[in-house]
């Protein structure tokens, strides 16, 4: 049996693709994040001041920032609840949705995965009941392969890290050096390799730094939409102290 992945477009009624359709430069990308979405809007030139109000009432701004490269803003809203919504009947024909919806030039673009070709079809003449879809590509894969769309978050987080980190890094989780306790120490690690322990050491703390940053991010994200404050952090800032 083979795996599918299906590129599809799609118009019906919805806020951020009438917002795309009205502003043809206008890239939107929709991650659904727990009770909420986080939206990507980017744009190559400087939004008017009517497009900056529209995207002021889609949610709480995040992120926002404008350079030679365009305008870049990210902002969280409320989950919408659509009933029949396109994920719960991609879900319903045995597919799996694959984020982030893409709204650009009035149309959204979504990525499924199957397990049938025929729960593609079924899926494409349901959805071509009530609303305009067109179907861009369908791609068979073998069962050993991993889609390209599930391996983006993957790619990001070790992104720029390079060979010699990338190993001292994977070396020092197979060794057990991240276990509580400890199961084996930078010096014991770097005399199973070639190089000197300072340079081991440096290459796994560098990996370390960027693969933290790259995942900050995905974290930033995720507390953003979290409510309390679990750690007492505003409340030792505003006290002037620290926490043990």
């Amino acid at each position: 049996m083979s795996l599918y992945e299906a590129s599809l477009r799609v118009k019906h009624e919805c806020p951020y693709r009438e917002i795309s359709e009205r502003y043809p430069d206008l890239t939107i990308r929709e991650w659904p994040l727990n009770d909420c979405q986080v939206l990507e809007i980017t744009a190559e030139t400087t939004p008017t001041d009517e497009l900056l109000e529209e995207i002021g009432r889609l949610g709480t701004v995040l992120h926002e920032s404008a350079d030679e490269d365009g305008y870049h803003v990210v902002t969280q809203s409320c989950l919408c609840s659509f009933e029949a919504s396109i994920i719960d009947r991609v879900e319903a024909h045995n597919c799996l949705y694959q984020s982030p919806t893409i709204y650009h030039q009035g149309w959204e673009h979504y990525t499924v995965i199957a397990f049938d070709g025929e729960d593609v079809r079924e899926l494409l003449e349901d959805l071509r009941a009530d609303r305009e879809i067109e179907l861009l590509s369908k791609t068979s894969i073998s069962e050993t392969q991993i889609p390209h769309s599930m391996l983006a978050p993957a790619n990001q987080l070790f992104e720029d890290l390079t060979d010699r980190q990338l190993a001292a890094l994977q070396l020092a989780l197979e060794r057990g050096y991240y276990d509580q306790p400890r199961g084996i120490s930078i010096r014991e690690l770097a005399e199973r390799t070639s190089v000197a322990r300072s340079t081991f050491e440096e290459h796994l703390r560098k990996a370390e730094n960027k693969l933290l940053t790259n995942a900050g991010e995905f974290l930033r994200l995720l507390t953003a939409t979290s409510a309390g404050d679990p750690l007492g952090v505003e409340a030792t800032t505003r006290a002037g102290g620290t926490a043990d």
